[in-house]
């Protein structure tokens, strides 16, 4: 019996904090933005339009070039 003279306020202690942290991540825009994760994936990385296509293309050019040197 004693162990929940202990456990209850640890236990509204941990939802106060969740409260807390939920409302946190709210002021600081975490959920500003959900559904543009979730259509990036539909997105070809070959597209020169999409931010990750062009930092593919690049590295790929590079080690292209990389490739083409004439060691010596």
């Amino acid at each position: 019996m004693s162990a929940i003279y202990f456990l209850i306020p640890i236990a509204v202690a941990l939802v106060g904090f969740a409260i807390w942290l939920f409302f946190w991540a709210v002021d600081n825009g975490q959920y500003d933005d959900l559904d543009s994760p979730a259509h990036s994936i539909l997105f070809d990385d070959e597209d020169p339009q999409h931010k990750a296509g062009v930092a593919e293309a690049d590295r790929a050019d590079k080690d292209n070039d990389a490739k083409d040197e004439p060691r010596g």
